[in-house]
């Protein structure tokens, strides 16, 4: 079969008060039916509070869930927490459509977070060299506010990412964040951002197709 591209642009969808392991079976029943062709889309999640543990993950870093589920998920990296107020990015894109290789994709992601909180006036906010997602320092330290998982499947990317926007942040003093016993975790309210989960997905989804659009051959 040969490389096709879609015939549109991304199309959105959007779920409120999502259940984790609901929206990664409808992944990837969307998975199994998508051909070169299908046309891409990009799912922005609010999920019920859950803790992932990706195929990387050890269950030492899972220190005291109370009354949170834990669940094993199929992507790649450690463990981390999903919540209220944290906007989850599900791109079901067609790497070979964009000519992107998985690192150059992971790089893509970590750039549209970065260059999308630049605009909303962040300054500071990096990389750490070795560990995916995007961080911002805090007290001579860097606090993570935004966290990468991707799995590669027949050709397209499924999972993807998760920024913490306006959100309680104490489940995370539950777990180690991506490993780290040591990392804190910052929202963007924290960071000075004053926005809310639907302004925060229909303005990074915006940035986040336009920057696709730029990388097709």
């Amino acid at each position: 079969m040969g490389q096709g591209r879609p015939l549109s642009a991304p199309r959105i969808r959007i779920f409120r008060e999502a259940d984790y392991e609901e929206s990664v079976g409808q992944m990837q029943e969307w998975l199994d039916q998508a051909e070169p062709n299908t046309p891409e889309e990009i799912w922005l999640i609010e999920h019920k509070p859950v803790f992932t543990l990706g195929l990387a993950a050890d269950p030492i870093h899972v220190i005291a869930p109370g009354d949170i589920r834990v669940v094993q998920a199929n992507r790649g990296g450690e463990v981390t927490y999903h919540g209220p107020g944290q906007l989850v990015v599900y791109p079901l894109v067609n790497l070979a459509s964009h000519g992107l290789m998985v690192r150059e994709w992971v790089r893509l992601l970590e750039d549209s977070i970065l260059s999308w909180v630049l605009g909303l006036g962040v300054r500071g906010a990096c990389r750490w060299p070795g560990e995916p997602g995007v961080y911002f320092p805090v007290d001579q330290r860097l606090a993570k506010f935004a966290a990468l998982g991707l799995k590669i499947r027949r050709g397209f990317s499924s999972h993807g990412l998760a920024i913490n926007v306006q959100m309680n942040l104490e489940p995370f003093s539950r777990i180690h964040p991506c490993g780290h016993a040591d990392l804190e975790s910052i929202d963007l309210a924290r960071m000075g951002v004053t926005l809310d989960w639907q302004s925060a997905a229909e303005s990074f989804s915006k940035h986040l197709i336009e920057i696709l659009e730029t990388t097709r051959p």
